[in-house]
């Protein structure tokens, strides 16, 4: 097994919990350096720190698995970690068969994430340690899962940091060209193979039912709508209208689908346009809208991008703000992890003010608990959901 030794105080963050080493953090390396191998970390003075997979290529070149030696090369292994994150799963949502069964370094497997759809997973490698060892893997996601077939959605920028190449391959089975999964008791229908991320946004399903309470009889207008489970949920829970946003006619189509599955299809309409542009066109027909959502792709993918994140963050937030009846409310969300809480308030704030209009903030959320923080790796809170009123 590969050995890595760390300079003099390079392991308090990793003894304090984080679970990535970073390149120049080591001192030396003995053995072969193949992309993704098994490598034993040690602390400067040669005392052992626990065994996780190498990786040349990035900037974060080792991801711990284990504090303890263990055979990382094993179908087992992984089994076991995978089983246990089923089990919390299912302690979560007893009654779901769609959930984020493995999410990371949060279930101590850094580089994997798999989305359970039913009979079906949907997965991402995002290390070279866990894309030399798929076939273990898929070994592992059989004994645990036994699902009719398993999809690597690999087509994400992150693996080029690992000197991968972004593809989609069915590993196992077979892939329908759409499944179903069922939240809050409404049925949604997911592409695994082409649809945004693993096929479909797991991450607010505690979040939607924060309509619940505010929707009914409100005009609603849903922005970056996706597939509409934020619009579907809203008519569902006695909206008197429904208009969502999205640049992208075929994710148009599907929430048009989902309206018409979920019988709400008479209450909703679906618009392929650029949000930003409709934010303003809607401002000058003079619409008020009683609930505006604001659920954008993340704006932030490295910290390059934050200054110019946050101008896009600001307009869409004054416009909807712009947009909000006397009274009215908006939920707007952020899944960049380098916007921070503290800094997406900031935005808001600012937005408040050049609206014109007092807001009061009335809920913060996150992610669902199926996707859980690390405590000591802040890298896995992502999510902002936060509610606001305009009065």
């Amino acid at each position: 097994m590969l050995q890595i030794q760390l300079k003099k105080n390079e392991d308090r963050r990793l003894r304090g919990g984080h679970p990535w080493v970073f390149s120049n953090e080591i001192a030396r390396i003995d053995g072969e350096r193949t992309p993704g191998t098994a490598a034993e970390l040690y602390d400067a003075g040669g005392g052992f720190l626990g065994c996780g997979h190498y990786s040349p290529s990035s900037l974060i070149a080792f991801r711990l698995l284990s504090r303890q030696r263990a055979d990382l090369d094993r179908a087992d292994f992984y089994a076991e970690r995978i089983v246990a994150a089923r089990r919390w799963r299912e302690t979560l949502y007893p009654n779901l068969t769609t959930y984020r069964a493995v999410y990371g370094e949060s279930d101590f497997l850094p580089g994997l994430v798999v989305d359970r759809y039913g009979e079906h997973l949907s997965i991402q490698l995002l290390s070279a340690g866990m894309d030399c060892r798929r076939q273990l893997l898929v070994d592992a996601l059989q004994q645990v899962f036994a699902p009719q077939g398993i999809i690597a959605r690999n087509d994400v920028a992150v693996r080029a940091l690992e000197g991968l190449p972004e593809a989609i391959e069915i590993l196992s089975g077979t892939i329908p060209p759409l499944v179903e999964m069922t939240e809050n008791g409404l049925t949604f229908a997911v592409d695994l193979q082409t649809g945004q991320k693993t096929g479909g946004f797991l991450d607010q399903k505690e979040n939607h039912r924060l309509l619940q309470s505010i929707c009914a009889g409100q005009e609603v207008l849903d922005c970056f709508c996706y597939s509409g489970s934020w619009g579907v949920h809203a008519a569902a829970y006695g909206a008197k209208s429904v208009l969502g946003l999205d640049i992208s006619a075929k994710a148009i189509a599907q929430a048009q689908g989902n309206a018409q599955r979920n019988g709400v299809a008479e209450w909703t309409v679906f618009e392929p346009c650029d949000a930003f542009e409709r934010l303003r066109s809607l401002q000058q027909e003079g619409r008020r809208f009683g609930v505006v959502i604001m659920d954008p792709p993340a704006f932030v993918k490295s910290k390059k991008q934050l200054v110019e994140a946050t101008k896009g963050y600001l307009t869409v937030n004054r416009r909807a703000l712009e947009l909000l009846a006397p009274g009215g409310v908006l939920i707007t969300c952020s899944c960049s992890y380098h916007m921070g809480r503290e800094a997406f308030r900031d935005v808001l704030a600012q937005a408040a003010r050049q609206a014109k209009r007092d807001v009061r903030l009335v809920s913060t959320c996150s992610q669902a608990p199926d996707h859980p923080v690390l405590l000591a790796f802040p890298e896995s809170e992502y999510l902002k959901c936060l509610v606001l009123q305009a009065i």
